[in-house]
């Protein structure tokens, strides 16, 4: 807030879009085997989860932990022990693919040549294996609460990941209703698998581990920030243009690429919008969204608020003063071209807003959809919401909710790339005689289900 204030932004706040529940933070985490030798291991603590109360020492106890599992032959046995679960396979994937991917020319070719997507109606069949791991997560519902309920002192469980990246979760419900679970935390697999290894080989193994979290339970509101840029055509002021990112991140690193370096871009597209002393003829309007993670909760509940609801296509007034919304959430990678979001109409547009940047890689357009981030949540109200193309980087290979996900995995050049991309379309968008074109209003979302 205090940044974007200081680029001399105006209608800076923090915007409460409803209740959220509890925060959750990790104050302390140490883990190690001590017998039969001392090793540190690489974990983090499953979010939403408690800590261990202090130091707890403890033998390891391996426990098959599937539908077949046997809970009653635990009862009263498991009292401040450490638990690992026998994991599905004792190996790790070896790894087929560079960790760092930038497009090829063909692949953005490809992307180009793709034909729309049918409107809705995505839901895939019920399969086997779906039922299959309805079934697990039901189970493993009951385990935890066996678990809770027996005291165990930890819970070890295998992260995804291989050579020390761990992916991370949550272990637990963030609603302030929600009832306690057991301490957990991810392992990486080779640490996991080594103390598997050991006892299965006959060899007790011993643990140490410290973990402090924390709870955050006095504000339960959820918050984007908002700051704009006035519009000063006498016609067009009240229309708006908007960009975001998500400003929200998992535990297991800073969040630096997911989604530090979006929202950064979208912070310096405002500043260089504002050290030109640009007098736009639309609003400009940032949002920094929060929740992202647990569900599109900030963008999905602003859109509520401001613009309409998707499960019933009732529209406000702001909805048809909203000419377009830009995200940028897909790591560190510079921008290659435009997700049209199946908007057809807007080829020739943005075809000639990217004609400058060719040469800094930018100019591919795809009717592709993409989903999962905030774009969805204009889109699915008749908004024209586009997320950019990036080069991958090493963004799902290591840094995406990842203790990889620090500072040091950040592009300077890539970030400076996108910044100036991302302040020339919305130059042009709020410039423009004409909105940019919608497509057809969605259905109402109840109607689907």
């Amino acid at each position: 807030v205090n940044r974007l204030k200081s680029y001399g932004l105006t209608n800076v706040k923090l915007e409460p879009w409803g209740k959220f529940g509890k925060g959750w933070d990790v104050e302390k985490n140490y883990a190690a085997i001590t017998v039969p030798y001392y090793h540190a291991i690489i974990a983090i603590p499953k979010a939403w989860t408690p800590g261990t109360n202090g130091q707890i020492k403890s033998e390891v106890m391996l426990i098959k932990a599937d539908t077949t599992f046997n809970m009653d032959q635990y009862k009263g046995k498991l009292k401040g022990k450490i638990i690992i679960y026998e994991p599905a396979s004792m190996t790790l994937a070896a790894g087929a693919t560079p960790d760092f991917l930038r497009y090829t020319d063909a692949q953005l070719d490809d992307m180009a040549k793709a034909t729309a997507q049918p409107a809705g109606g995505n839901r895939r069949p019920a399969n086997p294996q779906m039922a299959a791991m309805m079934r697990m997560r039901t189970f493993r519902t009951k385990l935890s609460a066996f678990l809770r309920d027996e005291n165990v002192g930890l819970i070890l469980s295998q992260a995804r990941g291989t050579d020390g990246t761990v992916f991370t979760t949550n272990g637990a419900s963030y609603a302030d209703t929600a009832k306690a679970v057991a301490p957990e935390l991810e392992t990486s697999g080779e640490d996991y698998l080594r103390i598997v290894r050991l006892l299965k080989a006959g060899q007790k193994v011993e643990m140490e581990a410290d973990i402090k979290t924390k709870f955050i339970t006095n504000d339960l509101q959820g918050y984007n920030v908002v700051a704009e840029i006035p519009g000063t055509d006498k016609k067009l002021k009240d229309q708006v243009v908007m960009i975001g990112g998500h400003f929200d991140s998992w535990q297991g690193g800073t969040g630096a690429t997911d989604n530090a370096a979006g929202s950064a871009v979208m912070m310096e597209a405002m500043r260089i919008l504002k050290a030109m002393n640009f007098k736009p003829k639309r609003t400009i309007r940032i949002a920094l969204w929060s929740s992202e993670e647990q569900g599109l909760f900030g963008s999905r509940n602003y859109v509520l608020n401001h613009f309409g609801d998707p499960k019933t296509m009732q529209l406000k007034p702001e909805q048809e003063k909203l000419t377009a919304y830009y995200n940028l959430d897909n790591g560190t990678g510079k921008i290659r071209g435009v997700f049209m979001q199946g908007n057809e109409t807007v080829a020739p547009i943005f075809k000639a807003w990217l004609e400058p940047f060719k040469d800094l890689g930018a100019s591919t357009l795809t009717i592709r959809n993409t989903g999962s981030t905030d774009h969805v949540s204009f889109d699915a109200v008749g908004i024209p919401g586009f997320q950019f193309i990036q080069d991958p980087m090493d963004y799902f290979a290591r840094t995406h909710h990842s203790n990889q996900d620090t500072y040091e995995r950040l592009v300077e050049d890539d970030l400076k790339q996108a910044s100036t991309i991302v302040a020339s379309f919305v130059y042009n968008t709020s410039q423009r005689e004409q909105m940019l074109p919608r497509k057809e209003l969605p259905k109402a979302t109840a109607a689907l289900n």
